[in-house]
């Protein structure tokens, strides 16, 4: 999954960052869509940015992505998508972006 986290990344324009995937439980992911998001429900990817993207004093901290194998038809979708959402992208307000640039993603992936 490193390579995929890696490729998107590119895509999105970032060269440089760390940032960590967890895979958790349907109970561990509701509990975290709960508290961050007020959503009493599993989900598939949650992702937690730390720097953003502005300038940053050493190494970017991209933040953090969780995924629900559980509640996921494909992992590697998964990873593609939160990376997107630590680089800056939210498929709920830029009109198709986000999703569009996720496919091109995909379509590279083996």
């Amino acid at each position: 999954m490193v390579e995929v986290a890696e490729a998107t990344a590119r895509t999105a324009g970032l060269t440089d960052g760390h940032m960590a995937v967890a895979f958790v439980d349907e109970d561990e992911i509701r509990s975290l869509n709960r508290e961050h998001r007020g959503l009493d429900r599993p989900t598939d990817v949650l992702s937690f940015p730390v720097d953003g993207l502005g300038p940053a004093a050493g190494p970017r901290e991209l933040g953090d992505i969780v995924i629900c194998p559980a509640h996921t038809d494909d992992i590697k979708e998964a990873v593609v998508h939160g990376v997107l959402h630590l680089c800056g992208y939210d498929h709920e307000t830029d009109g198709g972006e986000m999703l569009a640039l996720q496919d091109r993603v995909m379509a590279t992936l083996p």
